[in-house]
């Protein structure tokens, strides 16, 4: 090979090399620019985890305990609507929010029917012969106030009150253990107690010590966002008393959107906790104003104008939305009389509109 044989070759080598290199170079950079793109986008829209998808649904009913032993047709008439599933509601008392004081006794025969041992297996083991699933959920009744105001003003306080409801809720979970009663709630809107995580977790240890039913526990609308303990239970328990609209007249497109607007809020923490969502209350009063301030005792709308239109409406923007979601494990609607007897107004569905819609969906699923 000559010189310039030689040289020409090594030029065209150098340059070879040179081109490949501004390629590298070329492709080095676009990679980083596309690198760090992506991690900009990730920063602002971080890939959300899948929401769960229920292995259950469950349609339910808030029952009512009855002064006196059931008669037979009661569970057949809620079993005619599609119902599968009921709460039982037995309480203890708490004389004053911001002191520790708890009375309870589950042997106590004296007291309403329904809510007693004997009540609360029989109406467990009449349901069960109707394919209806039952969860136990005690509540605590304060004189002259609600349980998502109770606040104790002390540490030792706060310890003795967390020791008597430990009290409470253990005996209540060894019942449900010995009468094989599938669910327990462990608490109900105890907003004020909610945050205080490390005693709450103990609490639910010690009752899956004592009980091997599913757990959950039922946040108040407002409470269940701010609940850190809900990797410890089964469910999500939501009191879903969600306001739907500030209308006078809301229609059904109404109701739907305010419910639009809440789902996210419960997708939010079901993306977090990987766990369904049980609606462990809900209801509506047959009045105007039902959507507006759901959570409002019917004592409280006596002067209000009657409606079982609206009811059956919020009952439809329900099922029309919350219902469909993937998380949905199931809903208790309150509530249901054993003997069929309301006032007026009232929560109840039975014998309005809303039963209607809540029997069409029911027995659609």
């Amino acid at each position: 090979m000559s010189c310039a044989s030689h040289t020409s070759g090594g030029n065209y080598y150098s340059n070879h090399v040179g081109e490949m290199k501004k390629g590298w170079s070329r492709n080095y950079l676009l990679s980083s620019v596309l690198v760090l793109l992506g991690l900009s986008l990730w920063a602002v829209f971080p890939i959300q985890p899948d929401l769960v998808i229920a292995a259950e649904k469950w349609k339910g009913v808030c029952w009512v305990g009855s002064r006196s032993p059931l008669l037979g047709p009661e569970l057949e008439a809620l079993k005619a609507t599609g119902a599968d599933a009921l709460s039982q509601t037995p309480f203890g008392w708490q004389t004053e929010k911001n002191t520790p004081e708890i009375r309870w006794d589950t042997n106590n025969e004296n007291k309403w029917w329904g809510e007693s041992s004997l009540g609360i297996k029989a109406t467990f083991d009449s349901s069960a012969r109707h394919g209806i699933m039952n969860m136990l959920k005690p509540h605590l009744w304060v004189r002259g106030s609600w349980p998502g105001e109770i606040e104790m003003k002390n540490k030792e306080d706060w310890k003795t009150w967390f020791k008597n409801y430990e009290g409470f809720i253990l005996d209540y979970a060894k019942m449900a253990e010995e009468h094989k009663i599938p669910m327990l709630c462990v608490g109900t809107e105890l907003e004020m107690t909610s945050d205080r995580e490390e005693d709450w977790r103990k609490v639910i240890a010690e009752i899956r010590k004592v009980y091997s039913g599913k757990l959950v526990y039922a946040a108040n609308f407002t409470e269940f966002e701010h609940v850190e303990f809900w990797d410890a239970l089964d469910y999500i328990g939501i009191q879903a008393y969600f306001p739907l609209s500030t209308k006078t007249n809301p229609d059904l497109s109404d109701l739907k959107s305010g419910w639009k607007k809440n789902l996210p809020r419960i997708d939010k923490v079901v993306r977090k906790y990987q766990k369904p969502v049980m609606f462990t209350e809900i209801g509506y009063c047959n009045t105007v104003d039902a959507a507006k301030e759901p959570w409002v005792w019917p004592n409280e709308r006596r002067e209000t104008e009657l409606s079982e239109e609206m009811q059956a409406l919020c009952y439809e923007a329900f099922f029309e939305t919350a219902w469909k979601e993937s998380w949905m494990a199931g809903v208790f609607f309150w509530k249901w009389y054993p003997e069929g007897k309301h006032r007026d107004p009232d929560f109840t569905p039975q014998g309005k509109m809303a039963e209607q819609v809540m029997s069409k969906y029911f027995l659609a699923d």
